[in-house]
């Protein structure tokens, strides 16, 4: 019975240990971890459903904070493109494997509906600061909508369909990942609706929309040499201040 009782004990300190090896880490950009230091970005690309939307709406996109839009259109004022790249501000990590778990980034996209009858009563809607689960294919946000939406943080606005490319981050270089099928959440459209002041045809043109687009991040890793902290250097100094006291006295 005191073999089972140590075994059992032994077995669990053992998971224990097993797990916390495993534990995930938060890393900063360009915060060294490990010899690494990452920077990056996260792009987010509408799909072709959703710019039909747009058109149908009206709705006027721009960057927000420190994302950087691209915003193209046809000679007859129909969207071709829209897209907003933000740097990336953090990296979840399993420190055993070095598997992204996810990635924050700061910055985003405002989308701003005209009064249009039978569309919308006009509104207008911020989706910024995403956290891109990958682990569990959920992307979360800081939302910032009109019509008494107000801001909404961490708020879980899409599923991702698959994922594909670089999954970790094992060295120095540079590591794409695309996430796409992004599908919205119940609560994720009626908060759409309410900040646009979306009416029967807006609101009709947005549940039409099954795909919302494509998110790519992009990270580089970088290796960096660790540099001593000043009380380092005052323990070596202290060191080598004994040691030539030892030897003097030895003469």
């Amino acid at each position: 019975m005191k073999f089972a009782l140590k075994s059992i004990v032994a077995a669990t300190a053992f998971v224990a240990a097993g797990m916390a090896s495993a534990a995930s880490v938060t890393v900063p950009a360009n915060t060294a971890y490990n010899g690494l230091s990452f920077s990056g970005s996260g792009s987010l690309s509408f799909s072709a459903d959703l710019l039909g939307a747009l058109d149908t709406g009206k709705v006027a996109v721009a960057g927000y904070g420190a994302a950087t839009a691209t915003v193209l259109k046809d000679s007859d004022g129909f969207y071709t493109q829209a897209s907003a790249a933000a740097p990336i501000t953090a990296l979840t990590i399993d420190s055993s494997t070095y598997n992204v778990l996810s990635a924050a980034t700061t910055g985003g996209a405002t989308q701003t509906a005209p009064v249009l009858k039978s569309v919308s009563s006009g509104g207008s809607l911020t989706v910024t600061d995403l956290n891109v689960d990958l682990a569990n294919k959920k992307v979360y946000a800081t939302i910032i909508g009109g019509n008494g939406v107000g801001t909404l943080n961490n708020f879980y606005l899409w599923d991702i369909g698959s994922i594909t490319g670089a999954t970790s981050v094992t060295g120095a270089g540079s590591f794409t990942t695309t996430m796409t099928g992004l599908s919205i959440t119940t609560a994720g459209f009626n908060t759409f609706v309410q900040s646009l002041g979306l009416l029967n045809l807006g609101k009709s043109a947005l549940s039409g929309v099954t795909d919302f687009g494509t998110i790519t991040s992009t990270i580089v890793a970088k290796s960096v040499t660790a540099v001593p902290e000043p009380s380092t250097y005052a323990l070596m100094a202290l060191g080598l201040a004994g040691m030539g006291l030892v030897a003097r006295r030895r003469k």
